[in-house]
């Protein structure tokens, strides 16, 4: 695989070559950029791959969801809808994709919506909700909008400093795309991470002086939830649990329960996969292998799609948690909100 990349390098180029022109037409105004007089905020990566933005982007409706009217648009990822679509309780994951169904199931009182026209799906919203705040997921190259805030993520063991673009690597853009960034949020850290360690990776990424570096880490709920009721996770440890994930990296998830020294079988499927018939058969002969009635237990991802489809399945939420200076980041984001 990594031969093949390398082989793959002289597109690298020119897939450089066409978004370095593409940003530049934007910078310069040749290209449109529409900006909105509401605080819109980006959430987005450089790179492809999970960086953690769900989390993310429900770390801020957690911030701001009292105190302001909250609207979150997704371009609905693997949806089979096209076009504008305001979630609703008739929804499926199939209809919206399952990260705006997870933030409208989960989030009562604030408005998802899916558009892979960003600057068309805000016009919308404003016409039909009215918002005070529009959250953008998954929008950093998205240069149509022209975000008021933009929250760059990049993953702890795959800093984009350190990363190639496409075909050879995992950026969308150069390392250069950065500097349109307020916020720089390195995810998925050890939580015992040193002072020296994150200062070695500030100057690895090459900051500016007016953007400010973060470190989060993954923190996973004690309680796992099904339809009916919840458990603690220790309860699992006399069960022989089936695991199903269909998100990019699910080895933390792994990690977290060898931790917990719980015992599963994983059945491992496509970020965003929607599965299919022949899947839940599948998982259901995976279960009846450890146990008739066993528990299944998935990724709150992927329990949107799952759900209704197989009994006795539950999932276990996942929470941005800042290292440090969490004080720092809410105030950088209520600043940008109160300026309008």
């Amino acid at each position: 695989m990594k031969l093949v990349r390398f082989l793959l390098f002289p597109f690298a180029i020119i897939y450089d070559i066409i978004t370095s022109i593409r940003n530049l037409f934007f910078d310069r105004g040749i290209l449109k950029s529409t900006s909105f007089k509401i605080p819109v905020i980006a959430v987005g990566n450089l790179s492809v791959g999970g960086t953690g933005k769900t989390p993310q982007i429900e770390y801020l409706i957690r911030l701001l969801k009292d105190d302001y009217k909250i609207a979150v648009l997704s371009r609905g990822y693997k949806r089979k809808t096209k076009g504008f679509q305001l979630v609703n309780d008739s929804h499926t994951a199939e209809d919206v994709g399952d990260e705006p169904l997870q933030f409208y199931s989960k989030f009562k009182g604030i408005h998802v919506a899916v558009d892979v026209n960003r600057t068309e799906g805000i016009q919308k919203l404003q016409e039909l909700i009215q918002p005070d705040i529009v959250l953008l997921d998954d929008a950093f190259q998205h240069r149509k909008v022209n975000a008021g805030h933009y929250i760059l993520l990049t993953k702890y063991n795959d800093l984009y400093s350190k990363d190639f673009l496409l075909p050879t690597g995992n950026l969308r853009e150069s390392r250069s795309g950065a500097k349109r960034a307020k916020s720089i949020v390195v995810t998925k850290c050890p939580s015992d991470m040193s002072d020296i360690e994150r200062e070695k990776i500030k100057k690895q990424l090459k900051v500016l002086p007016e953007q400010q570096v973060f470190f989060t880490t993954i923190s996973y709920d004690e309680d796992i939830k099904g339809e009916e009721k919840a458990i603690n996770i220790t309860d699992l440890k006399d069960e022989k649990v089936t695991l199903v994930t269909g998100i990019a990296n699910p080895t933390p998830l792994l990690s977290y329960l060898d931790e917990k020294e719980i015992e599963y079988k994983h059945v491992k499927f496509p970020d965003h996969h929607h599965f299919s018939s022949q899947d839940i058969l599948k998982i259901e002969a995976t279960r009846k292998q450890l146990n008739e009635d066993g528990i299944i237990l998935t990724t709150e991802k992927d329990y949107v799609r799952l759900q209704g489809k197989l009994a006795n399945v539950f999932y276990i939420e996942i929470r941005t948690e800042f290292i440090k200076n969490e004080e720092g980041f809410n105030m950088q984001v209520e600043e940008f909100v109160r300026s309008f």
